[in-house]
């Protein structure tokens, strides 16, 4: 996969494999110690309920998208789910 820079991804549209527009990313985490990348943090579309996405929310309500389940980084992040 082609380096990206971080500060390229925030706010861009994320898609499941099938289809789906679940959101736009809103941060990634990371482990501080180790500095292996987590999760992106997706703030869902309005139309998609996050606890039917089938990912975990946070306690905003934003999806937690493991970093090992992104797929593609085009025009969007694409993720299976």
């Amino acid at each position: 996969m082609v380096d990206i820079l971080a500060e390229n991804l925030s706010g861009k549209a994320v898609m499941s494999s099938d289809g789906t527009e679940l959101g736009d990313l809103y941060n990634i985490t990371m482990d501080l110690k180790s500095g292996e990348l987590n999760d992106l943090l997706v703030s869902p579309h309005e139309h998609l309920s996050p606890e039917r996405s089938g990912f975990d929310v946070d306690e905003r309500g934003r999806l937690k998208v493991p970093v090992g389940n992104v797929q593609a980084v085009k025009d969007y992040i694409v993720v299976a789910r």
